[in-house]
């Protein structure tokens, strides 16, 4: 076991980190028993504790791969953070979330058939809004417009790390500042987006799959094409399908582990 790759698809609504514990419990629960001796020089039997540790979260709503460690191969994940990666996304357009996933509090700037919706007279900046207070008239983006703003952000590109993640600001997880109601301003990163292809697109749905860098936000990508079509967005679905040169076909589903 020393040293071993597990590939796992983690299902919707598990933490990356839930997932993790599952396997732990499973694997060590298989290793047996060994004796140890207490400090009152008593000899006990004992269940094995295997070591387990992932290289990289899935967020709860999302499924798909999770390349998990066991053994003393928890010492290579620093190998494993630097990979690039593949998914395959579904961008809801014409609403915003303040998670950018369905775990938000969503808000519907453009309903199914097209049209503005109103939230208390509020202008939303950068989607909506007009420099004179009213509201712009909308029209559903079709497929050329989806492709040119998709486009855009193919290649090196900077994006801002969403306000509910993991990075630590001043030594506190910013998804917990966040939840707290804290504003902070978030880090702006250099990612690298290889691909982006559209896989379908029926408004108000967009599938995408990509290609990009280690540290790159797919829910910040479908924000960012949201934005920019000028409609918002967030992800209503997030699988990824390949690490590096793993991919999610060969992994197993937490049942199947044996």
């Amino acid at each position: 076991m020393n040293e071993e790759i597990l590939l796992v698809d983690k299902p919707e609504g598990m933490s990356s980190f839930g997932v993790v514990a599952r396997v732990r419990r499973k694997l060590s629960g298989e290793a047996g028993m060994v004796t140890v001796k207490g400090k009152d020089g008593v000899l006990r039997e004992k269940r094995k504790k295997v070591k387990v540790g992932h290289t990289g979260t899935l967020d709860p709503f999302a499924t798909g791969l999770l390349v998990l460690l066991v053994g003393k191969g928890t010492k290579r994940a620093n190998e494993f953070l630097k990979l690039d990666k593949e998914y395959i996304a579904t961008v809801r357009l014409g609403a915003t979330s303040t998670t950018g996933d369905p775990e938000g509090e969503i808000t519907v700037l453009v309903d199914v058939e097209g049209k503005v919706v109103e939230n208390d007279g509020k202008v939303f900046d950068g989607f909506l809004g007009r420099s004179d207070g009213g509201v712009r008239d909308v029209r559903v983006p079709d497929l050329t417009d989806v492709e040119k703003a998709v486009e855009k952000f193919v290649g090196e590109t900077e994006q801002r790390v969403p306000s509910y993640s993991a990075v630590k600001i001043n030594g506190e997880r910013a998804y917990r500042l966040a939840r707290a109601g804290k504003e902070v301003e978030m880090p702006v990163r250099k990612v690298r987006i290889d691909e982006i292809e559209i896989l379908d697109y029926k408004w108000p749905d967009l599938t995408i799959r990509c290609q990009v860098s280690s540290g790159t936000y797919i829910r910040a990508l479908g924000e960012d094409i949201g934005r920019e079509l000028g409609v918002g967005g967030y992800l209503t679905e997030l699988r990824r399908t390949q690490v590096g040169e793993y991919r999610v076909e060969e992994a197993k589903k937490l049942e199947e582990l044996s």
